[in-house]
């Protein structure tokens, strides 16, 4: 009796002390909220007019074809209902038998109803095939909505598929197997962490909910991320330049400089040692200058296209010369960073500068013809809603955009974070591509609306020519020597946009690979892995899908491949150079000064 009352009263002691962490946290919850700077209202969801004109397509169908309509709602309707009956027969056994399982579980594989409960249980089952009914309906009542635009039927499907993984019963509380098993295992431990968890991300990002994808606490850039040693020789308001230090006696007479994306930071390509590109490229004897873009602020709000080429690219390129005492650089664009590097060329070819040998691209688009799976966001209702943001706050704010990619992949980058998060009060793994995934850069204003107007809604570059600096650009004026990498699962650039891209270039000496994976993996690809494969083909005239079918596949990263074809460019072997000059004094230790500021400072 008396060892009874001893367990009661821990477990009493227990739930008070929990009470009083919730009463605290529900406090900082509520201040946290108050802080909230929201983004425009738009940009939340898509134009009313889009769900206004699917609606009066489907009740058009309905008024024509009644029999059609009547037929899926009854389908739906009695599949329902015998799923109920079937429920309520579960729940006179208390389980869910083989036979009545059967089969043909419409889930599985979906590691999301992983927890045998789903299949053992009957309140979980039940849930789970209602749910799928459900998800069929939508889809079905989607796919008959017929006089919509090609691109108009795309957002539908997106947008309708958003509303789909929202409402998974994994994602609430009371139908999650695993969030209440763990509360019940835990004494409710477990949710009180998760309220825990949930109000460090809202205080972090001043009420803007944002899930944490990795401790932060884990990394430190220059100590065990961002490693690799060398030197900030130049700085102005758009970039720093850093030039790593040689890892070799001897290095190439040609430089190679890198421009990375300025969405996010440039250390993807220096995460650690062994798969780092960066650090590869110098033990292959090269002297590498890598470029760390800025993180805008609100000052930045009248920085265009022009002021990165003006005062990025082209300011590069001519310290890069000056330091190396070299006529010509070679040059590597990744992402947006590619696109401006093929403005960059064209507008050089305008003006006759030859300072470029030749030129790569990794996962670059140029033509913009098929918006791929950025089409639900490419739209005037969404763009119109960025240029009232950006003209409010003189950038997007980092969050914007990577609350965008994050619902390009919402399962994995969204809704399973949360859950681990703040259901299950687990704390998030150290993961060095998820700590550079969430250290994002905000965007100056003008820029994004050059960038969205210009290139991706009316494909101006390969249209009708993209004007900068008093000149007519198209992406036919590129005519250096050029090689293209493009990733096989990229939902970013896809590589069949980036092949039509390339196509329209006038190089004469054009290489294409497409790498095994997508756009991160598949150019962070080290070859001591030996884990993803590629595909390369010399010929570039037929259609992509006739490229690849003539392609040969090759074992093993592509790393190998660029060095031997950036080899032939690079010029004579020279004694390797130490980063700087007189002219061009170290300023910081790499990597630099820049890529510490973060996009919520």
């Amino acid at each position: 009796m008396a060892t009874q009352e001893s367990g009661t009263g821990k477990n009493l002691e227990k739930l008070n002390e929990n009470l009083s962490r919730v009463e605290e946290l529900s406090q900082r919850l509520v201040q946290a909220l108050s802080s909230k700077e929201p983004a425009n209202s738009s940009l939340n969801a898509p134009s009313q007019e889009l769900f206004t004109k699917a609606a009066a397509s489907y009740w058009a169908e309905a008024l024509e074809n009644p029999g059609k309509i009547y037929e899926h709602q009854l389908e739906y309707w009695g599949k329902s209902v015998r799923h109920f009956m079937e429920a309520q027969q579960q729940l006179l056994h208390g389980h869910v038998t083989d036979e009545e399982a059967g089969d043909t579980d419409p889930l599985s594989g979906d590691k999301r109803f992983a927890n045998p409960l789903w299949n053992t249980h009957p309140y979980f089952n039940y849930i789970k095939h209602q749910y799928k009914l459900n998800a069929q309906a939508i889809r079905q009542a989607v796919e008959e909505v017929d006089d919509l635009s090609p691109k108009e039927k795309r957002r539908l499907e997106y947008f309708s598929q958003q509303i789909i993984d929202m409402m998974s019963p994994t994602n609430f509380l009371g139908t999650n197997p695993d969030a209440l098993e763990k509360a019940i295992e835990t004494e409710g431990e477990s949710l009180v962490r998760g309220l825990e968890n949930l109000v460090a991300d809202l205080e972090a990002n001043h009420g803007e909910l944002i899930v944490r994808l990795t401790d932060e606490s884990a990394f430190e850039l220059g100590e065990n991320i961002a490693t690799t040693p060398g030197e900030v020789v130049y700085r102005n308001r758009m970039m720093e330049i850093i030039q790593y230090a040689p890892a070799t006696d001897e290095v190439y007479a040609t430089p190679l400089l890198v421009f990375p994306p300025w969405i996010n930071k440039f250390y993807i390509l220096d995460l650690k040692a062994k798969n780092s590109l960066i650090r590869w490229i110098t033990e292959q004897g090269y002297t590498l200058f890598v470029v760390s873009w800025v993180n805008p602020d609100g000052s930045y709000a009248d920085t265009g296209l022009e002021d990165y080429i003006e005062d990025g690219y082209l300011r590069a390129i001519e310290e890069v010369k000056a330091i190396t005492g070299e006529a010509k650089v070679n040059a590597v664009g990744y992402c947006i960073a590619g696109t401006v590097l093929a403005l960059t060329l064209a507008l050089m070819k305008k003006r006759g500068d030859k300072s470029i040998r030749s030129a790569t691209f990794f996962t670059a688009l140029t033509d913009f013809s098929d918006q791929g799976e950025f089409t639900p966001f490419l739209q005037d209702d969404f763009i119109d809603g960025i240029e009232d943001e950006v003209a409010e706050q003189g950038v997007l704010r980092s969050f914007i955009m990577a609350r965008t990619f994050s619902f390009l992949r919402s399962n994995d980058l969204i809704y399973t974070p949360a859950i681990r998060s703040y259901m299950m009060g687990e704390a998030p793994p150290a993961f060095d591509l998820l700590y550079w995934n969430g250290d994002g850069a905000n965007l100056p204003a003008k820029m994004v609306v050059e960038y969205l107007r210009g290139l991706c809604q009316q494909n101006a570059f390969v249209e009708d020519g993209f004007e900068l600096f008093g000149e007519t650009l198209r992406v036919g004026d590129v005519d250096v020597p050029l090689m293209a990498v493009t990733c096989e699962s990229d939902h970013i650039a896809a590589w069949k946009d980036c092949y039509r891209g390339v196509q329209k270039m006038k190089s004469r000496s054009k290489q294409f690979i497409v790498s095994e994976s997508g756009h991160i993996a598949g150019i962070v690809n080290p070859p001591s892995k030996k884990k993803y494969g590629h595909y390369a083909n010399d010929s570039l005239g037929d259609d992509a899908d006739h490229w690849l079918e003539n392609a040969a596949f090759h074992e093993g990263s592509w790393w190998p491949r660029w060095e031997a074809w950036l080899r032939k460019r690079s010029g004579k072997k020279i004694p390797a150079r130490e980063p700087g000059d007189s002219n061009h004094p170290p300023l910081a230790p790499a990597p630099g000064t820049y890529v510490r500021q973060k996009a919520s400072d």
